[in-house]
């Protein structure tokens, strides 16, 4: 019998013991009167004598985190949802009855305590208890080591035991709900409509991605969780919904990885009669509105790196990056012969064999993304690679579109929306062939989609925005894994 199994067992006999001497096991009406960051807060600056002159007295309820015994009197930290507080208890306060049950007490019990507060020896704040009820019995061991790297899956999949026992883990899911709420007030302040689309589509579209394949038993159809809700929202500028957004769970048949999870949240927003442009500057407000109410500054830390959002932030063109960080030269950039030369001078580990605009965007994915640690709008995207997004004016090959990168990744995709219906359609085509050439990730046919753009969509500019990457810029987190409460892992063993 390993150690954990010998705990459980003499937690059960524990357990047992507390139900034959007659105590309530899992009792539902202990109602406490405070918070730990209550009276910390109400309390914490009263000096002891200010404390045993005028008694204050409260009831807490939570978990026993620390437990010193020395006898007939014991000291233990009780954790709620905002903190912990110290509390002490004695065998001739509690009564002898009371004082067996705590006897029988483990780390990771649920309790209600009550009394007075007053000061140790050495000024600690604490609880007095005169009386203790047992609320819940925890019945297998916490952890001792929970930090270290051994961990770390055993971390992501017991988040329940994660959340208990490190603190700064539940800080950073505050701070996530924190997060969600800004973005909603910024988006609802600029008269924004906040909607609910389809999670099940017939036909996966807005972005190139694998999706997930589900069944309607009843409608003997098949349907697929969605990759975005781009078209669904457009769909609403067409109806008159002129400012929309939507933060809901995204769905990609894809790999995991420490920036990918294949269930995600997306922020999407729709603007009529703006562009791009007008959303670059949209998107730098959003981001420094989130860094002043949580952070309280616009630098943030990032590995070695201190990353600042004052704006104006920088903008280059895809080329112009690939020259500046990968050493290529203007010309060799300009042909595909040329962009092909460069990726095997500089033994790169992309697909040779792919359309120019396709490569160009993988060459810049290697050589460039990983050194845009500050903020960067980068521009000038291929048509190939860009099948919703407007056509540039000046080059028709090219497309009013950014994407926006901030320590070295990808936070979000923007651009001017396509709304010519007959432009849309040809672009759907092209990208059915593609499909039918083998390229799993091209957009298929969506004929709903066209027909609503035939009733008009007024010129409008749209952006998606990764919320668990941007949590992770703003809780300094390395991994999505870090800021996703469940994220998906391998079965256990």
């Amino acid at each position: 019998m390993d150690e954990v199994t010998q705990q459980m067992e003499v937690r059960r006999q524990k357990l047992q013991r507390l139900q034959e001497s007659g105590v309530s096991l899992y009792p539902n009406d202990f109602k406490p009167t405070h918070l730990t960051s209550e009276i910390i807060a109400g309390c914490g600056a009263l000096a002891a004598d200010q404390l045993k002159a005028e008694p204050i007295r409260c009831s807490l309820a939570g978990r026993i985190m620390t437990l010193r015994s020395f006898g007939k009197a014991a000291f233990f930290h009780l954790q709620d949802r905002k903190g912990r507080l110290q509390v002490y208890v004695r065998q001739d306060v509690l009564g002898e009855e009371a004082y067996r049950v705590f006897k029988d007490l483990d780390l990771g019990d649920i309790v209600g305590v009550w009394g007075h507060l007053f000061r140790t020896r050495t000024n600690e704040l604490t609880l007095e208890g005169e009386g203790l009820r047992l609320l819940c019995k925890c019945l297998r061991p916490l952890p001792e080591k929970w930090h270290g790297l051994a961990d770390v899956e055993a971390r992501y999949r017991q988040r329940y035991v994660d959340l208990m026992v490190n603190r700064e883990v539940r800080d950073v899911f505050e701070k996530r709900s924190r997060i969600v709420r800004i973005i909603r007030r910024f988006f609802e302040e600029r008269d924004f409509l906040e909607v609910e689309t389809p999670m099940m589509q017939p036909i996966p579209g807005g972005a190139a991605a694998r999706p997930f394949i589900t069944h309607h038993n009843t409608l003997s159809m098949d349907l697929y969780l969605r990759v975005a809700p781009e078209l669904f929202l457009k769909r609403l500028l067409v109806g008159g919904l002129e400012r929309v957004f939507e933060l809901n769970r995204n769905f990609r048949n894809e790999g995991i990885s420490v920036r990918h999870n294949p269930e995600f949240t997306m922020l999407e927003f729709y603007q009529a009669f703006a562009t791009y442009e007008d959303l670059m500057g949209l998107t730098e407000e959003l981001f420094v509105t989130v860094a002043t109410e949580i952070l309280g500054t616009l630098e943030v830390p990032w590995g070695d790196h201190t990353i600042n959002l004052q704006s104006p932030w920088r903008r280059l063109s895809l080329v112009e990056a690939i020259e500046r960080y990968g050493d290529a030269s203007k010309n060799e950039l300009s042909s595909f012969e040329g962009l092909r030369a460069f990726a095997q001078r500089k033994n790169l580990g992309v697909d040779l064999g792919q359309p120019y605009g396709a490569l160009l965007v993988e060459v810049f994915e290697e050589i460039v993304e990983p050194q845009l640690i500050q903020p960067t709008f980068i521009v000038g995207y291929p048509l190939e690679v860009s099948p919703l997004a407007r056509k540039n004016d000046a080059n028709p090959r090219m497309v009013d579109r950014f994407e926006l990168y901030i320590g070295g990744r990808e936070l979000a995709n923007a651009f001017s929306e396509l709304n010519d219906p007959m432009d849309q359609q040809e672009r759907f085509l092209q990208q059915a062939e593609a499909r039918k050439a083998g390229d799993e990730l091209a957009s298929p046919m969506d004929e709903d989609f066209v027909r609503a753009l035939e009733y008009g969509m007024p010129p409008a500019a749209g952006e998606g925005i990764g919320i668990d990457r941007m949590v992770m810029l703003f809780t300094s987190c390395s991994s999505i894994r870090d800021v996703i409460l469940f994220p998906l892992l391998r079965p256990e063993r």
